[in-house]
């Protein structure tokens, strides 16, 4: 064989074949996005990011990744011409054209290699570009028009949407990439092994009748039928892994919420019912767990029979051949390694449909997510204006989820500097109407102006972010320090670099987060320790850059003082206060109301309470009596 003729030869096919492939690549996603229901779904979630308005990068490399596919297909050709080579060379004890193969692999190993090196790099760059995208792009639609809340409001809602976001993402870019690769790869290989094998093979006696060229023939009916049989036994597998990824995530979350909810659980000596729980849906997944363990058995079972029927075959096909002297040893060794490839990858769609079934469960979900942000974004909303600093409500109505009527026509108008308390039995749509104000509620019509920007809720347990003392003070505003916000960046660094050289233990200890960041200087943020001292709460400026879960370390009462700081931080032209000082003794409850009348006197107070102390810190009151009714009293005594 002429290996300088081989090499020019395969640049010439590289080249043709790469524009073939390239326009055939590009129809085929046009026809699929275009006329099949998961096409469609994948250029909705990934449209954008291949859209040439947006950046011609991810073209370009998907454009490169199919070079150096083809390039690793005329490299297994290579490989398969090699061997040939070599076993001839044997046969015939040539001595010197053995030494020369063992020359011709090494060149085409080191090409293999670092092709192999090149690919793996541009496509793991290529997956963290697109699932970069894909997160933010999701994320942004779950947190804009506050989706993430309102899809509670919908009929069906949407399960897990965490691991949608986190662990379906990286799945969908994984396995979009592997799949399309991995189908280029099999039908092109297909197209070249089969030239290959028809060089190779020879005519076959069948029932009298001669077949020529019958390896090629028989390769191709054998895997068709073997992947007829193996998409029919392994359907079931789409649905089963669908199921999958929902048991595991319920009880994932199950988990979860026993964490966040221990003190109270405790209280209530609850292990009993959270252990029946718990238990209930870890066996929908060990249920569901084995339902695949026995389908898979059956499609893999079917699989490895096949493959290993496929390693004798074409040794029995062209022994007579060889033992007739007719082929080469060389030529033996060759149909044999162009068979199973050719065999691999006609097989491919049988292997991968397994792979293929967890991608369209994937595919389902992601899609599902996104439409119930659709849907919840397509909720109504009462008509919202923007009015710099005073609030006024115009025939406003509120309904529960099931139309049952809570406001009817209210109307009302407050000034800066105004308070309001707004009364009224359980049930009569206290918090629903700070709700409908917010613009979250979505059964609820009428006129509201308000500020846009400048509004601050404060619920009875107050919302504090995982992080510092002084984060949870500033929220929702961004708070940093001068090395980070959580975690110490060198000391994550040494956990990197402790855990490359060697199987190190106890990784727990290696990458736990610090419990303090580098402080602050007081100097340069001397109001939060101000205003810890004006909420009663100078105990812990000493604590103000620990970082802890303060939700557990805080009583409810301090959380409801911490929620006053953040009153005077943020300085909102509008204030919800809901049941906001119901852990405080009386005299607490005084002082943090005359504390934000002082600091901020313009600012307008609606609260929500049931105490009569609220009365004297409030001008207005709001009486709710149920079933739409309602009454305003003004000039209480402030």
């Amino acid at each position: 064989m002429n290996w300088t003729q081989e090499l020019i030869d395969s640049a010439i096919w590289l080249s043709q074949v790469y524009v073939v492939t390239l326009i055939c690549f590009g129809l085929t996603v046009w026809f699929l996005a275009r006329r099949t229901v998961w096409g469609r779904q994948f250029w909705q979630l990934s449209g954008g990011y291949f859209s040439p308005r947006r950046s011609w990068k991810p073209i370009l490399t998907i454009a490169f990744i199919l070079l150096l596919t083809l390039a690793g297909v005329r490299l297994q050709v290579l490989f398969s011409n090699w061997y040939n080579t070599m076993y001839s060379a044997l046969q015939d004890l040539n001595e010197a054209a053995f030494w020369l193969a063992m020359w011709l692999f090494a060149a085409l190993a080191t090409v293999h290699v670092l092709r192999s090196l090149l690919d793996y790099y541009v496509q793991q760059a290529f997956s963290i570009h697109w699932r970069t995208w894909l997160n933010n792009q999701l994320l942004g639609r779950w947190l804009d028009r506050q989706s993430y809340y309102r899809t509670q409001h919908l009929e069906k809602g949407v399960d897990n949407p965490d691991q949608r976001i986190q662990y379906d993402v990286t799945v969908f870019v994984q396995s979009s990439l592997t799949l399309s690769m991995g189908v280029v790869d099999a039908l092109v290989s297909t197209v070249a092994f089969t030239l290959i094998l028809w060089g190779l093979s020879g005519p076959l006696g069948l029932f009298g009748v001669e077949i020529p060229r019958a390896m090629v023939f028989l390769v191709f009916i054998y895997v068709l039928v073997a992947t007829l049989l193996a998409i029919r036994i392994g359907r079931p597998l789409i649905m089963l892994n669908f199921l999958n990824e929902r048991f595991n995530a319920d009880y994932r979350y199950a988990l979860v919420r026993l964490r966040e909810y221990s003190e109270s659980i405790a209280f209530y000596a609850g292990e009993k019912v959270e252990s029946t729980l718990l238990r209930g849906r870890f066996a929908q997944v060990i249920s569901n767990a084995w339902a695949i363990v026995y389908r898979s058995l059956k499609f893999l079972g079917f699989n490895f029979s096949v493959t290993q029927a496929a390693v004798v075959f074409p040794f029995i096909i062209q022994a007579k051949r060889f033992f007739s002297e007719q082929i080469t040893l060389g030529d033996l060794m060759q149909t044999a390694q162009a068979f199973g490839r050719l065999q691999d990858n006609l097989s491919f769609f049988r292997n991968a449909y397994d792979e293929f079934a967890s991608y369209r469960a994937t595919l389902d979900r992601l899609t599902g997510f996104n439409r119930a942000i659709d849907e919840a974004q397509q909720l109504p909303r009462p008509n919202l204006n923007d009015h710099a600093d005073h609030l006024t409500i115009r025939n406003l109505t509120v309904h529960t989820p099931n139309n049952r009527l809570l406001i009817d026509k209210l109307d009302l108008s407050l000034k800066p500097g105004d308070a309001l308390l707004t009364r009224g039995p359980s049930g009569s749509g206290k918090t629903t109407l700070l709700r409908a104000i917010a613009g979250l509620w979505p059964f609820c019509e009428g006129d509201i102006e308000r500020p846009q920007d400048h509004l601050l809720f404060l619920a009875q347990k107050p919302y504090l972010p995982l992080g510092s003392l002084r984060q949870a003070l500033y929220y929702p505003h961004i708070v940093s320090t001068r090395e980070g916000l959580f975690i110490d960046r060198e000391e994550q660094k040494e956990a990197a670099v402790a855990s490359s050289g060697s199987a190190p233990q106890n990784l727990d200890e290696q990458v736990e987060t610090p419990s303090t960041v580098t402080p602050l200087a007081t100097h340069q943020d001397p109001q939060a320790r101000e205003i810890l001292e004006q909420i009663q709460l100078g105990h812990l400026t000493d604590r103000l850059d620990e970082v802890n879960d303060w939700s557990r370390i805080l009583s409810l009462g301090e959380q409801q003082r911490l929620g006053f700081g953040r009153l005077m931080v943020a300085r909102p032209k509008v204030a919800f206060l809901d049941e906001a000082t119901s852990a405080m003794d009386e005299g607490l409850e005084d002082a943090m109301y005359r504390l934000i009348r002082r600091h901020l006197p313009d600012t307008v107070l609606i609260s929500v309470g049931h105490r009569s102390t609220l009365v004297r810190h409030h001008a207005k009151q709001l009486n709710l009596k149920g079933n739409g009714q309602w009454s305003i009293s003004n000039d209480l005594p402030a």
